[in-house]
């Protein structure tokens, strides 16, 4: 039997060499234009940016080694311009000896694969503007950078290698511009998972131009000029054009092979085109994928491989192997970041009317209390019909390979989410968590389908009806100062059932927390009180924040960012005092705690050096640098794990601060128990607190009633004592009106009015003044005076006398007597 085969690398020669294995007698040629026949194709970047160092670990095999071992006829240099079906033939220029000629076969391959999208435009041809496909391709932009020391390069399109060789020429050296047409780089997977690699990008200094397009380019004495369809330009020394590739087919359309609808040589499941001589495999061809139950183009090495092993052995054995098609598994490192994906993402799936749910999750890439636990992100899409997976997508800095591969399982199988609950993993705390983080997947969508709890989308939050909806911010707060919803109201889940008073039965309820977990906790506890239009947010803040977040400018790590130079550095170092602190695996507030906790033990000029895993902490410490006044000296973030330095200075010399000057500050004197001026207070005081300043209120007399507790603890008093407790307001709630009390009828009038007109209550302001950092100071000597015990007030009082308050109003310029 003769076979020939067009095309080698990796689809090709895996089908030559099992053609060989399979069988020793037959005859076999491979021809291949360029003069490699068998090298990693994928590594390419790599020996660009110099993680490979050596040329030759690219190649798999050499023409030498490939006929020596498997005694194949290997031509290359040998261009195949066309193919005879009737006649069983093929037509051969041989490059080399500039010469053509036909050679006859029994059984033919094409695997011709896929090439670089170069579309037409002015400036093009420029010699500067490279695309990369092959070994040759490799090497003239390695000579470019070699030879030439470009300092600036733009890479027009973010698919798989055009964000390979953003890293690689990074690493060599380069400032890049990234220019991609969708508004979002690496298509197979969603837009909110793909703001986590615009974050990433941007952090490691890549320009991200996103829904921007070229429209020429420009020669500009040494540089070459992008010129933008917005009217813009970016200058460059060099141009990697990656805006994808497309089937090479013109060899099977010419000879008549029957094409599919996305342009690719339509096969059979037994790689069979429609001549029953003729086969092909890889990214020339169009395969099924069982996700969306079509053919599609999947231009990935894996499915290739396999393919070619099917071919050989329906070639030599007959039709009896099938391709069950790909759900077009791929993985991509962004930096530090892992990106996988597996199945259909969502935008796939409306673009084929295919329901479908969305959940996300957020875990680590270990235990937690193991070090370098890394963050990890998951999306999962299932159908609410039944459960069956459809797509997954993994983003993170440790762990993500295995997890794709276990999601890719179930989806290829065509399981549910389910099977990701009973998936039974490896376990020790190096490695993973005792309920993994695709465990955690399957438990999450379970809950979904069941019931257990409602979602709402990040890009649902923007739509919602402020009027209709109250939107609960279930985190600390600490965690809600550094960012939150906005119109969120900040009630922790932990206060969730002491709140309840709080929170509209006859209104949408959006709970929020970090990731989903404590937000779910929250929905359950308002479902099980008789909440009924109760929703979680999915992935929680940080999918939410990231999504929303300006992808296409670069976030500063503190406004004014200090960068000492080598020369100081070096002067100082031997006398500067720093103090590391390993909060990795600790989540948000966890990493600020503990830099406040040791910002408030150091003194002024020393320093702290932090190490964390949150990836949300640059924005928290951005916060906390303006609000504390520190210096921030220097920011990185390397393998996801994200290291700072800050420095304590003087407030006179604080450049990161936005916190009140002196004589800003505002103090208040409550000496009223009327439920109406008691109102006045804290909504004077919540509005002065929203704007930054530094509150405090001093009750004395009557007003020490307004911040009584409603359930007290027994305590001891004198005669005068148990006689003032019986005469007077016993908390809050039993405050009457200052004109027409009418008994209390009117206090309690008011109360209703409030509640149906959707205000705070007297309570409410009062937490939210706690929460907003108001200082409530009791005074010492009322409290003795009317027998009022500290254990009766409410927590978070400052108990002082005079002198406390004439400390606050010595800095304050506004003081009010209520």
């Amino acid at each position: 039997m003769k076979i020939l085969i067009i095309g080698g690398v990796a689809g090709g020669a895996t089908a030559a060499a099992r053609l060989r294995r399979m069988n020793e007698n037959a005859q076999i040629i491979l021809f291949e234009r360029g003069e490699y026949v068998s090298y990693a194709n994928c590594g390419l970047p790599y020996y660009i940016g110099g993680t490979i160092s050596e040329r030759d670990r690219l190649f798999v095999q050499t023409v030498d080694g490939f006929i020596n071992r498997f005694n194949i006829d290997i031509r290359v240099k040998s261009e195949v311009t066309g193919i005879d079906l009737k006649n069983k033939s093929i037509r051969v220029h041989d490059i080399a000896a500039n010469r053509d000629y036909a050679e006859s076969y029994d059984k033919l391959i094409i695997s011709t694969g896929a090439e670089p999208i170069k579309p037409p435009m002015p400036g093009i041809e420029d010699n500067r503007i490279f695309s990369l496909r092959n070994v040759p391709d490799m090497d003239k932009i390695k000579s470019y950078i070699n030879q030439h020391k470009p300092k600036r390069a733009v890479v027009i399109g973010g698919g798989f290698i055009g964000l390979e060789m953003v890293e690689n020429l990074h690493d060599a050296g380069l400032d890049i511009t990234l220019i991609e047409k969708s508004n979002q780089v690496m298509a197979p997977i969603d837009f909110s998972m793909a703001s986590i690699v615009h974050r990433h990008l941007i952090q490691k200094n890549v320009s991200l131009l996103l829904e921007e397009g070229v429209a020429k380019f420009e020669s500009i004495e040494d540089a070459i000029n992008v010129g933008l369809e917005s009217g813009g330009s970016v200058t460059a020394d060099m141009v990697i054009l990656s805006i994808g590739v497309r089937p090479e087919v013109k060899l099977a359309k010419d000879a008549g092979l029957q094409l599919g609808s996305m342009g690719g040589i339509k096969v059979d499941d037994y790689m069979q085109t429609s001549d029953s001589n003729v086969y092909a495999l890889g990214d020339a061809t169009e395969v099924f994928n069982p996700v969306i139950n079509k053919h599609t183009l999947v231009p990935l090495a894996g499915p290739a491989n396999k393919q070619a092993r099917i071919v050989a052995d329906n070639i030599l054995e007959g039709n009896k192997y099938t391709y069950n098609g790909t759900i077009g598994t791929s993985i991509a490192k962004v930096f530090d970041l892992t990106v996988a994906a597996a199945g259909a993402s969502s935008k796939l799936l409306n673009r084929e009317k295919i329901e479908h749910i969305s959940s996300y999750t957020h875990g680590s890439s270990h235990a937690g209390y193991y070090p370098e636990a890394l963050p990890l992100s998951i999306k999962i899409i299932f159908s609410p019909e039944d459960g069956k997976l459809l797509g997954a997508q993994v983003v993170g800095y440790d762990g993500v390979d295995k997890r794709i591969d276990l999601f890719a399982q179930i989806i290829k199988k065509g399981g549910t989410i389910y099977d990701l609950q009973e998936i039974e993993h490896a376990y020790a705390p190096p490695y993973s968590s005792a309920k993994d983080p695709v465990n955690m997947a399957g438990f999450v969508a379970e809950n979904i389908l069941k019931g257990k709890v409602n979602i709402i989308q990040w890009r649902d939050i923007p739509n919602v009806d402020k009027t209709e909806a109250m939107i609960i911010d279930s985190r600390t707060k600490e965690e809600y100062d550094f960012g939150h919803i906005e119109g969120a109201i900040n009630i922790p889940v932990d206060e969730i059932r002491s709140r309840l008073n709080e929170i509209p039965r006859d209104k949408k309820i959006i709970v929020y927390c970090a990731v989903g977990l404590r937000g779910y906790i929250a929905s359950r506890i308002l479902m099980q009180h008789g909440y009924t239009d109760v929703y979680n947010l999915s992935g929680g803040y940080r999918t939410y924040s990231c999504a929303i977040a300006d992808n296409t400018t670069s976030e500063g790590l503190c406004d004014t960012l200090i960068k000492d130079d080598g020369e100081m550095e070096n002067k100082e170092s031997a006398t500067i005092k720093t103090i590391k602190i390993d909060a990795c695996g600790l989540q948000c507030p966890g990493p600020i705690m503990q830099l406040k906790k040791n910002y408030d033990q150091i003194n002024i000029g020393d320093r702290l050096e932090i190490s964390v895993t949150d990836q949300a902490f640059g924005e928290d410490l951005n916060g906390w640098c303006r609000m504390v006044g520190a210096k921030l000296i220097s920011m990185n973030n390397s393998g996801g794990v994200i290291t700072a330095t800050v420095e304590k200075i003087a407030k006179e010399d604080a450049s990161c601060t936005t916190s009140a000057i002196a004589k800003d500050n505002k103090t208040l004197i409550v000496f009223s128990d009327d439920l109406d001026r008691a109102l006045a207070s804290f909504v004077i005081a919540n509005g002065a607190a929203a704007t930054g300043k530094k509150v405090s209120i001093f009750f004395t007399f009557w007003g020490l009633n307004v911040i009584k507790k409603e359930k007290k603890p027994a305590v001891r008093k004198d005669f005068m004592g148990k006689m003032f407790g019986m005469m007077l307001p016993s908390s809050s709630k039993k405050l009457g009106l200052s004109q027409m009390n009418m008994g209390g009828i009117g206090s309690k009038m008011m109360r209703s009015i409030m509640k149906n007109k959707n205000v705070d209550s007297l309570e409410s302001l009062m937490q939210q003044a706690l929460d907003n950092g108001v200082e409530f100071i009791a005074c010492s000597m009322s409290m003795d005076v009317m027998g009022i015990k500290k254990e009766e007030l409410i927590d978070n009082i400052t108990i002082g006398g005079v002198a406390a308050y004439l400390d606050r109003a010595e800095n304050a310029n506004v003081n009010l007597f209520i």
